[in-house]
């Protein structure tokens, strides 16, 4: 395996965790961003009160995008194994 191979296959799963980790993560962000101006233009600061809207963000979530991140890393693992032979010799 000649460095530009490792350095290809470090790139790929590093953007592929960077996709699902995004997936996942912007919708929380928003929904935190947005019950944060709500509570910002009615005074309320209470500090639990986020944190439902976004655990039921991040189950629907997961529920909807679930099935397509887990098709992308089975074709990511898939790849790797299948070019084993090519990365050894």
């Amino acid at each position: 395996m000649t460095p530009e191979v490792a350095v290809d296959l470090f790139r790929d799963a590093l953007w592929l965790t960077t996709l699902m980790v995004a997936v996942l993560v912007v919708p929380s962000l928003l929904v935190g961003l947005v019950v944060a101006m709500f509570q910002a233009a009615t005074q309320i600061n209470e500090q639990t009160l986020s944190f439902l809207p976004r655990l039921l963000v991040m189950l629907i979530t997961l529920i909807v995008a679930g099935p397509w991140l887990v098709q992308k890393f089975m074709e990511y693992i898939t790849g790797l194994y299948t070019n084993i032979p090519h990365l050894i010799g």
